[in-house]
């Protein structure tokens, strides 16, 4: 390493980021000061990228968990050549529109692997980056072809260590033993209030060495050989994720080095030519970047663009020896669906007891993972519940690293090529690891847990909206018929809360054949990820004869069965189980000689998504007498059934009790509905 060029490339970044921040007059100096030799570390001497092509498949990743920093990333984006982080992009650091937002937001263009900022998120995803690398790998990589082969790298704080979805992913990561995933934990001992010391004391050594994580200590983190000998050792354990924790001083350099103060504020006047003048910085050239080092900089330009074609022309000859192999990896490289993927899912026949659209929804499930190979996920502990285990297609697990007796309990390979992930009781960690998956390209995760621990993992669903993953929440058990656990297991507020989510489509299908369609439409659908919600009590199979057909949902909404005579006078609208319910009613009504129209909005999102045409005929504006009901909250039903409308669901907790029992008596019934439309 030549030390001058070194040093003079880390106080670059360092006096970049700065000037990023001081333009903009907000943002967090104290850590890109602080870890800015670990960034370059990283950056300049360990990584494979390519800044040409910032989505070259096999490229090393780079997650900032420490979001607040992003100075540092952009920093770093531009100086080491990724063309869509210009200059004036940094200059435009926290405004309207910019590519440089407060924290980090998914743009892999710019070289922004994922959006950070929620301390402990970055932490997490990371390990779903890293499974997704280690999944491939194990599936597609042959003797002499490893195609699939990179490590996932992050940078972590104080912070994202105090988080609990942190602990959850670290639990997982050892048990995993992903040896690929190498973390340099920020150890300045300094969060936003003070020092770390009045919170977290624990020995986070220890910690990380009873969860089966490799800990390798550096001392001072300026000491440029020290990071790079600890990266190499890190990379040198295959069999345990690397926690690198290096001592670093928070505004290092700043008159306010080693305080709270250096961490989110802009530096006065008067502290920024103290800290220029300690780095021998011009002072009055804001963003100034020496020849010298950015010619340095930009050297890396031309080895990853040297180590890409490299990899291309590896992935030829694999074609060359490995065609269906490398056919199907190509395609799930490309996100494509392949040719044939929604033949041969289930067809319900019409059956008035029916199924609960839970268990129909694994059914659907085993069916689209045997045609789609970039289909993988779990659940939290809940498999035999969610139906959502994937039969013969294995768990994923570190070779060996299961006793004798799981042999029995999975059906498959107990290796790194299962499809199946047993996150355990981590809800949170599950999530965030599912943006990871699909952030790292490949494959497409799913995650199911009980509907009312959504709650759990909002703030992973939520960066997964952000983030535009492509993933799918399965939530079961998705009403107050979940019966005799009561309150705490019973969701009331969940759909209002998921539908107020952007970028979040949420789907509850009224029967199995909706389930199917439900599915087909969660894997067509990018931009954002889909929650499918689902029964855990049986609901009739309806005759589609009778009425319109289950694709219907495809619009979001549609009407199901229409007046028996005339124009209708009264619309009812139902979602999921309580469909059922509307039809019956009706029936009676229309016996009655009220002419009733039932509609089905099974997806919010989606009707909202058609032309205004479409949404007139379902629900014409001139047909204003209308009632909802649905098994939650009413919160936001007038929408649809408007000022004159009635809307019947759950305002309250529910009630420890059978599942029918409970629904009728909050209101979930035939008669309540029938009395409450005329």
């Amino acid at each position: 390493m030549d030390k001058n060029i070194d040093q003079l490339c880390v106080d670059t970044i360092r006096m970049l980021a700065l000037d990023t921040v001081q333009k903009a007059t907000s943002g967090h100096p104290g850590m890109p000061l602080g870890a800015a030799p670990m960034a370059y570390t990283l950056f300049g001497r360990e990584m494979r990228y390519n800044p040409e092509n910032p989505r070259w498949f096999n490229r090393d990743r780079f997650l900032l968990s420490a979001g607040h920093g992003s100075a540092l990333l952009y920093a770093l984006l531009h100086l080491f050549g990724f063309e869509q982080m210009t200059l004036q992009e940094l200059k435009r650091f926290r405004q309207w529109e910019s590519a440089t937002p407060g924290h980090p937001e998914y743009e892999p263009d710019y070289g922004v692997e994922t959006t950070t900022g929620p301390l402990g998120q970055g932490f997490a995803t990371g390990i779903g980056v890293a499974i997704a690398e280690a999944n491939l790998a194990a599936r597609y990589n042959r003797r002499g072809y490893n195609i699939i082969d990179h490590y996932t790298y992050a940078i972590v704080s104080d912070g994202d260590l105090m988080e609990g979805v942190a602990s959850e992913g670290a639990s997982l990561a050892g048990h995993l033993k992903l040896g690929k995933l190498i973390y340099l934990y920020d150890d300045n001992k300094i969060s936003l209030s003070g020092e770390t010391l009045i919170a977290f004391t624990e020995d986070v050594r220890k910690r990380f060495e009873s969860y089966g994580w490799q800990v390798i200590q550096v001392e001072d983190g300026n000491d440029l050989a020290a990071l790079y000998a600890a990266v190499e050792e890190a990379k040198g354990d295959t069999h345990h994720p690397s926690l690198v924790m290096v001592s670093t001083h928070i505004g290092y350099g700043t008159p306010v080095q080693d305080t709270f103060e250096a961490h989110g504020n802009p530096l006065k006047a008067e502290q920024l030519a103290e800290t220029k003048k300690f780095y021998g910085w011009p002072p009055d050239q804001p963003f100034h970047i020496p020849e010298e080092a950015l010619s340095h900089f930009r050297k890396r330009v031309k080895e990853g663009k040297k180590a890409e074609n490299a990899w291309q022309e590896l992935f030829q000859e694999y074609s060359n020896a490995h065609p269906s192999e490398a056919r199907e990896l190509s395609g799930m490289m490309e996100g494509s669906l392949p040719e044939g993927w929604d033949e041969g899912l289930p067809v319900f026949d019409p059956d008035p007891k029916g199924v609960a659209t839970r268990k129909a929804g694994g059914q659907v499930l085993n069916a689209l993972a045997g045609n789609i190979p970039s289909l993988v996920g779990g659940s939290a502990d809940l498999d035999p519940s969610t139906n959502t285990a994937l039969k013969g297609m294995g768990s994923f697990q570190p070779e060996g690293q299961c006793p004798a007796e799981c042999q029995g309990l999975v059906d498959g390979p107990l290796d790194y090529r299962g499809r199946n992930i047993a996150f355990g009781v981590r809800e949170h960690t599950m999530a965030a690891i599912m943006n990871g998956v699909a952030l790292h390209g490949g494959l497409i995760p799913f995650g199911a847990t009980f509907f009312v621990f959504s709650d759990y993992l909002k703030p992973s669903l939520r960066i997964g909206c952000i983030s535009r993953c492509h993933n799918v929440y399965v939530f079961t058990h998705d009403s107050v018929g979940v019966g005799e656990d009561g309150p705490t297991h019973q969701p009331v507020e969940h759909l209002a809360a998921l539908r107020a989510v952007p970028r979040l489509t949420v789907i509850r299908p009224a029967d199995a054949n909706e389930t199917r369609e439900a599915w087909k439409l969660a894997l067509l659908r990018r931009g954002g990820p889909t929650a499918l919600v689902l029964s855990r009590q049986n609901v009739p199979i309806f005759d589609r004869t009778q009425y319109s057909g289950a694709e219907g949902i495809s619009r979001g909404g549609y009407v199901m069965a229409e007046a028996s005579e005339g124009e209708a006078e009264l619309i009812i609208l139902a979602t999921g189980s309580e469909v059922h319910l509307a039809l019956e009613a009706h029936r009676l009504l229309n016996d009655e000689g009220i002419r009733v129209r039932v509609v089905n909005l099974a997806s919010w999102e989606i009707f909202e998504e058609q032309d205004e045409e479409y949404k007139n005929m379902v629900l014409p504006p001139t047909l204003t007498r209308r009632v909802s009901i649905e098994a939650g909250a009413t919160l936001g039903w007038h929408k649809y059934v408007g000022v004159s409308g009635e809307a019947i669901g759950i305002d309250r907790f529910g009630a420890s009790a059978p599942g029918g029992e409970a629904l009728a008596n909050l209101g979930i019934s035939v008669d309540n509905l029938v009395s409450r439309a005329k």
